[in-house]
């Protein structure tokens, strides 16, 4: 008989503890010019995140900032050196490419934001701020804010869990990009923005760990934004 308890230890062991074996090793001449091309990016990706959420809904300079933000996170991405999609161990101590396991992880955090949102919804100061983040898909093109919101997702893992989780090296990287990945939301001045950007940072980051790649925070970074688009309107709505 399957103990679910034991099922779910295991599995997040598996998922965020345990790393897959790999060989990723860079000459220290590469890793000091993917440091480097990674903080220019951040600067410039920080900055342009800061402007574009201050642009009123409707306004369709949002989505040609947003793409440029994209544009600039994945073409630092890949300026910055080689990157992995990585792998994750099977239910029979095999690898695989970590598809089911990040589609879990992103259920598992996409349930946890929804659960959240009947709080924030009774909260008027926490809820505000959230409104107007949501207002660029109420009053503008849905599909389209989706598409830039998916490319973005994609976009900040290459670079976040990508280029500079590389950049840090061994030098406990999981807590340093989630520091400073969770920094560059401050300045939108929504704070369950900023404690999103915590969250799945944190997630992210540990997934990036055991599986050596961007693939599987990939998959639960745009889940997730999906998820929240489209699930976190009408749960605020409902309860509010």
């Amino acid at each position: 008989m399957i103990n679910p308890v034991t099922e779910l230890i295991d599995f997040g062991r598996a998922a965020l503890l345990k790393p897959v074996p790999r060989d990723h090793w860079q000459e220290p001449s590469a890793v000091l010019r993917r440091r480097i091309v990674a903080g220019v990016t951040l600067v410039i990706g920080a900055a342009i995140l800061w402007y574009s959420l201050r642009i009123p809904a409707g306004d369709p300079r949002f989505y040609a900032w947003t793409l440029a933000l994209a544009a600039v996170w994945i073409v630092g991405a890949f300026a910055s050196g080689p990157l992995h999609l990585g792998h994750a161990w099977t239910r029979d101590g095999g690898v695989a490419r970590p598809v089911v396991q990040s589609l879990a992880l992103a259920a598992l955090i996409t349930g946890v934001f929804l659960a959240g949102a009947v709080v924030v919804a009774q909260v008027p100061v926490l809820r505000g701020p959230v409104d107007e983040l949501l207002d660029h898909a109420r009053y503008g093109s849905l599909p389209l804010v989706w598409a830039i919101t998916t490319i973005n997702g994609v976009g900040e893992e290459l670079y976040f869990r990508g280029a500079l989780f590389a950049g840090v090296g061994r030098g406990h990287p999981v807590t340093i990009t989630t520091v400073i990945y969770t920094l560059t939301t401050i300045g939108t001045g929504v704070p369950l923005l900023v404690l999103a950007a915590f969250m799945l940072g944190l997630l992210c980051g540990l997934q990036r760990r055991v599986t050596g790649g961007v693939l599987g925070p990939i998959i639960v970074h745009c889940i997730w934004s999906t998820s929240m688009l489209f699930l976190l309107p009408p749960m605020l709505d409902l309860f509010g």
